[in-house]
């Protein structure tokens, strides 16, 4: 039997052909419908702010260097008025791990609002779409001008949003590699110079391709993938719905309010037909970026961008109903009508987010600006007499991980009266590793022992604040009895 005449069979006997789904590819294009209302306004209010703190950063300057550069070459990351070196890696980790719980937190209390309102991939594709609306108009007017045959006004108008489109991604490409490269010294790069030797570029070949890179990834997510990104290819999209319990606020359909829903005219008695108060407009579809149907319930492809409210209220405002049947609630508010905001998961998650962020500030004020690193000389002679006094070698290291040059001296502490040979400070610049010798020598007459504590301070001569000390051991020979 062939396999279109056993398709046909199986088919003639009543049941569903067999579909093959891509799940990784949208069934049709998305077309947004532009809306405003309340969320609208709230992202744009929240998210501008982010934006153009993005972008000033890199161009903005303190102590002669940008304000935030993460300096790979050089091994330490600068932020604002703090440098951060590799020893600090700890710090680094313990943010993330703040992050995360912070994370935890809002999205147990609101649900995935970091993705409706503060996430890249959302910002930038709303920018796209707000792109698209400028160069090919609004929803209705992007359908047709796509089913229309190509001529001068639809390449025009896309020519005009590719080209723009491509613009925001050079700048975000290009300001991302400004956080590891000084911007000014990017950009400058980009344009060789001619000289009798030939063109030269000032800008690491590397930088030029990780800003072009970036900005065909931009130019990918935010413009052609959009809602596969949040589908697909985002992890928190796949575990959210674990931290979500029943008095987690996030966007929910009201459908004892809004079933039976139909059409009907704003004058007339729907209720006396069986209707509910949704129109079946089909409008919290056609503004949602991520193509869902928020009428079919709770979602994880969801991302709480709350569009579907303002599109719902606006409609509702219309028929001259009550706002709400689309809204930010909680499963506990529509089936008992109460939410219990204080509880103890969200009470110990909050908790412990303030607990380590004050920790995480308290151990960032205290840091000291200084590393040291002491060594004691392991060659076959552990000590050395030299006349009546006992010598050992040390090797010290000296980090000098503040903004500016200092010159330290060295103070030794410990039960015997140490004292420092031949030892002249010099200074010490910014970032810079110094290692030196010491020799630490002790009067035979008050050596007790074979091993005695020795503590080396170093401090800056400029400023005591800045120091930092390192236990080790003094050798010497067996005293007699």
């Amino acid at each position: 039997m062939s396999e279109s005449q056993s398709s046909e069979q199986s088919h003639s006997e009543g049941e569903e052909p067999i579909r093959y789904i891509n799940l990784y590819e949208s069934d049709s294009k998305v077309y947004t419908r532009k809306v405003k209302g309340y969320f609208q306004r709230l992202r744009r209010y929240t998210g501008i702010p982010l934006l153009l703190g993005f972008l000033l950063l890199p161009w903005l300057v303190i102590d002669d260097r940008p304000a935030v550069l993460f300096d790979l070459t050089e091994h330490k990351f600068h932020v604002l008025f703090v440098t951060f070196w590799p020893q600090d890696f700890i710090l680094l980790a313990w943010t993330l791990i703040i992050a995360a719980f912070l994370l935890f937190a809002v999205t147990v209390t609101v649900g995935r609002v970091w993705c409706g309102f503060t996430c890249p991939q959302t910002v930038w594709t709303l920018m796209y779409i707000w792109v698209e609306d400028i160069c090919e108009g609004d929803r209705n007017k992007r359908i047709k001008l796509d089913k229309q045959p190509w001529n001068l006004e639809k390449l025009m108008r896309k020519g005009a949003k590719h080209a723009l489109w491509l613009l925001i991604a050079f700048i975000t490409g290009a300001t991302f590699i400004g956080y590891f490269m000084p911007i000014r010294d990017l950009l400058g790069g980009f344009f060789p110079s001619i000289s009798a030797s030939g063109i030269e570029w000032h800008t690491p070949a590397v930088a030029i391709f990780w800003t072009f890179l970036f900005t065909a990834f931009t130019y990918l997510n935010a413009g052609w993938l959009r809602e596969q990104v949040c589908k697909y290819m985002c992890p928190y999209a796949r575990f959210q719905a674990v931290m979500y319990d029943k008095d987690t606020l996030y966007v929910q359909y009201d459908e004892a309010r809004g079933e039976t829903r139909g059409p009907r005219k704003a004058s007339e008695d729907y209720k006396a037909k069986g209707l509910g108060d949704c129109v079946d407009c089909s409008w919290c579809v056609q503004v949602c970026p991520v193509d869902i149907d928020i009428r079919d319930g709770a979602q994880y492809e969801c991302i709480n961008c709350g569009l579907c409210v303002d599109a719902c209220d606006s409609i509702m405002e219309k028929m001259e109903y009550p706002k709400g049947l689309i809204r930010f609630t909680s499963e506990d508010q529509l089936e008992n009508g109460h939410t219990q905001f204080i509880r103890p998961r969200l009470v110990g998650y909050f908790s412990l987010v303030i607990v380590m962020i004050g920790l995480l500030a308290y151990t960032i004020y205290n840091r000291s600006p200084l590393g040291v690193d002491v060594l004691r000389d392991r060659s076959a002679s552990m000590y050395r007499v030299q006349g009546k006094e006992v010598q050992n070698v040390y090797t010290i290291k000296i980090n000098n991980m503040d903004r500016k040059t200092h010159i330290y001296r060295i103070e030794l502490h410990g039960e015997l009266p140490f004292e420092l040979k031949n030892y002249k400070p010099v200074p010490i610049a910014e970032g810079e590793v110094f290692t030196l010798p010491i020799r630490v020598a002790v009067p035979k007459k008050f050596i007790t022992s074979e091993s005695h504590a020795l503590t080396i301070h170093i401090i800056a001569q400029d400023n005591t604040e800045i120091a930092a000390k390192e236990k080790t051991v003094f050798m010497a020979p067996k005293p007699r009895k």
